[in-house]
């Protein structure tokens, strides 16, 4: 029996890395990156991609991510976030294949001031969230619920530069750097996301909704500021060494609404897997540790 592992949007920050951490733990992964799965083709021409391949597990990163342009490309966003994953995981289902799907914290419209929990109402407030959370639902009902629905947030890691690796920069080049102070999520890291997913790949037994991220909570501020200071901490040259806050209300480029308050409860998948997500700042410190040695 194959226990090949198919990753769409094998390309980006998490599908890359999840294919080269897996592929480096032993496992039988193919990356399809827009090349070989484009989202945006048709129905007919999505299946028959799949269908050149056989695997156990197929593994969806792949989804339009740009919240802003989610806003003004609604139609877009749907067929990338809605459509064409619920094509897949129909294929799936009729295929015997186990799919699993990321999904967003956008699916939340912030008004809790505790860590969100599966079973917490998914409440978007942008047309991204409304995309995601629809094929959410999509995902789950094409596969009568055994597809598994894991939601993400804050994503950072070494295969594309995220706001770790931009804060760092800007702070590197300018005097003064600024963050949101007013928005409240959890960072993932990939390289972690790829070991606390790994028990799961073949377990068909978990599925439904699934919180993967980091332990803790913080601001974009704060996020960035221990960013700065890990990166001081390893002699990196910074111009500055303070991230001043901002409000969301002030940045005025943004087209879609950001809901303030995203932190996610991992309870669920510590008791799927019996492993305790490590702290976001150690995940950072790790992060930028290993891009200066590699640097």
């Amino acid at each position: 029996m194959s226990r090949r592992i198919i990753v769409t949007g094998a390309n980006g920050r998490l599908g890359a890395a999840l294919v080269r951490e897996w592929r480096a733990a032993g496992e039988d992964v193919i990356g399809l990156g827009r090349g070989e799965l484009d989202f945006g083709w048709e129905h007919p021409r999505l299946r028959a991609a799949l269908s050149r391949h056989e695997c156990a597990v197929l593994v969806n990163c792949a989804a339009q991510t740009n919240v802003d342009r989610c806003e003004t490309e609604q139609e877009e966003a749907f067929r990338l976030n809605t459509e064409a994953p619920t094509v897949i995981a129909d294929w799936c289902d009729d295929s015997g294949v186990r799919m699993i799907h990321f999904s967003t914290d956008y699916v939340f419209d912030g008004a809790k001031s505790s860590p969100y929990t599966e079973g917490d109402p998914a409440l978007p407030i942008s047309v991204y969230g409304a995309s995601k959370r629809s094929g959410e639902a999509g995902v789950l009902t094409a596969t009568s619920g055994r597809a598994l629905v894991v939601r993400v947030s804050w994503v950072f890691g070494p295969d594309r530069p995220s706001f770790v690796d931009q804060i760092v920069q800007r702070a590197m080049n300018e005097v003064s750097v600024a963050a949101i102070a007013d928005k409240v999520a959890t960072p993932t890291y990939t390289l972690d996301a790829a070991a606390m997913l790994r028990p799961l790949l073949f377990n068909v037994t978990a599925s439904g909704l699934l919180h993967l991220c980091n332990g803790g909570q913080c601001t974009w501020q704060e996020y960035g500021q221990h960013a700065l200071d890990c990166a001081a901490a390893l002699g990196i040259p910074l111009k500055t060494r303070t991230v001043e806050p901002q409000r969301m209300a002030d940045l005025k480029a943004f087209v879609a609404k950001r809901p303030p308050f995203t932190a996610m409860s991992t309870s669920r998948l510590e008791g799927l897997t019996g492993l305790r997500p490590r702290g976001w700042r150690e995940a950072v410190e790790d992060y930028i540790r290993k891009t200066r040695s590699a640097a």
